[in-house]
């Protein structure tokens, strides 16, 4: 572990501070979205799963309000269209998850527990399992849960941290979440922040 810790410090005297510190600001201020805008975020993180992230966020800014509106066939024209790996089911997640839009805001903040309004997401919205809850809370301003994906496993795995899951379960997601909390324990940050530096560290940039 401390090899590791050692990086995140050397990540913390340089450029990167900013880009982790202005990126954190910018999730804290999508808490003051409407309901609306917050499911906006929520299509995003529907999308991402078993996806690539950066082709997510261009498929995000081309449908915009459009997540709002469309319906199932022409979302899944336009995912398909807009190389989505999985076009369909999708668009089927998106749809199902529309009846929130509007109250999906005053959902979160009534349980005033992370853990809580994770469970909920992932009982509730279909397409979203822990890591998409986990990223979602987390780009609208919750600091407390680890985004375990295959970037954050590498690393740990790289580092002789954790052995490589053959399936990544409730119970092991868990395990490998309080890991990430004792690293960030020890590194003086929060989840949300320790995430954007291991993956940074791992891929060299920083996204959502």
């Amino acid at each position: 572990m401390n090899n590791l810790l050692d990086i995140i410090e050397n990540l913390k005297r340089t450029e990167t501070k900013k880009l982790v510190d202005d990126k954190i600001k910018e999730f804290k201020e999508n808490m003051k979205k409407s309901s609306n805008e917050i499911f906006l975020e929520l299509c995003f993180c529907i999308l991402t799963a078993n996806f690539n992230a950066r082709k997510t966020i261009k498929i995000q800014k081309n449908i915009g309000n459009e997540f709002l509106t469309l319906g199932e066939v022409q979302m899944a024209k336009k995912l398909k269209k807009l190389g989505h790996r999985h076009p369909n089911i999708r668009a089927k997640y998106i749809i199902e998850a529309r009846k929130y839009k509007n109250t999906l805001k005053e959902i979160i903040e009534s349980f005033n527990n992370e853990n809580k309004t994770r469970e909920w997401l992932v009982n509730n919205i279909k397409g979203i399992g822990y890591k998409e809850a986990s990223h979602f809370l987390r780009n609208i301003g919750y600091e407390n849960l680890a985004i375990i994906d295959f970037h954050i496993i590498d690393i740990l795995i790289k580092y002789e941290l954790i052995k490589e899951p053959k399936t990544l379960t409730k119970t092991k997601y868990i395990k490998i979440e309080k890991l990430l909390k004792k690293i960030a324990k020890k590194s003086k940050l929060n989840l949300a922040e320790l995430d954007l530096y291991l993956w940074f560290a791992e891929t060299g940039y920083i996204l959502k």
